[in-house]
This record gives structure tokens, C-alpha cells and sequence, in this order.
């Protein structure tokens, strides 16, 4: 758990460092965290970035909605 990316840096990690981060901390949450304490904490910093994870997708929606909203203007 030392190696874990503090919450507060998670809203700099890009989608893909954040998609990795998170399938680690759900393969440490599934091992088993030897306290309880730890496992609260792998919880908490596996919702924080699963909501990084969000925050990309939408973005990347948003923009790909853009595009095609310009695409399809400039063909009429």
C-alpha cells in the first residue's frame, strides 16, 4: 500500500493511470487488506478513481459530441 497514489493527486492522473491504478486496488481489495482500516482506505481511493475514471469518459463524450455536432453543420 505504500506504492498507492496519495486521493488528493488522483485529479492529475490521466484516464489511463487512473484505469491502472484502480484495476490494482481492486486486485488488493480481492486479496484482502490485512485491516480493516486499509481496506476502508483501498475503498475510498478506488471510488476516487473510479470517479476520475467518469470524469474522463465524459469529457471524451463531450468532445466526440462536438465533433459531430461541427461535422454534421459543415455538411449542410
Amino acid at each position: 500500500m505504500d506504492t498507492m497514489t496519495p486521493p488528493n493527486d488522483v485529479a492529475t492522473l490521466s484516464y489511463e493511470e487512473a484505469r491502472d491504478e484502480l484495476v490494482r486496488v481492486v486486485s488488493e481489495l480481492e486479496q484482502g487488506a490485512p485491516t480493516l482500516e486499509q481496506s476502508l482506505a483501498l475503498w475510498e481511493h478506488g471510488e476516487a478513481l473510479a470517479r476520475r475514471c467518469e470524469e474522463w469518459l465524459i469529457g471524451a463524450k463531450k468532445r466526440l459530441d462536438a465533433a459531430r455536432a461541427a461535422s454534421s453543420s459543415d455538411t449542410e
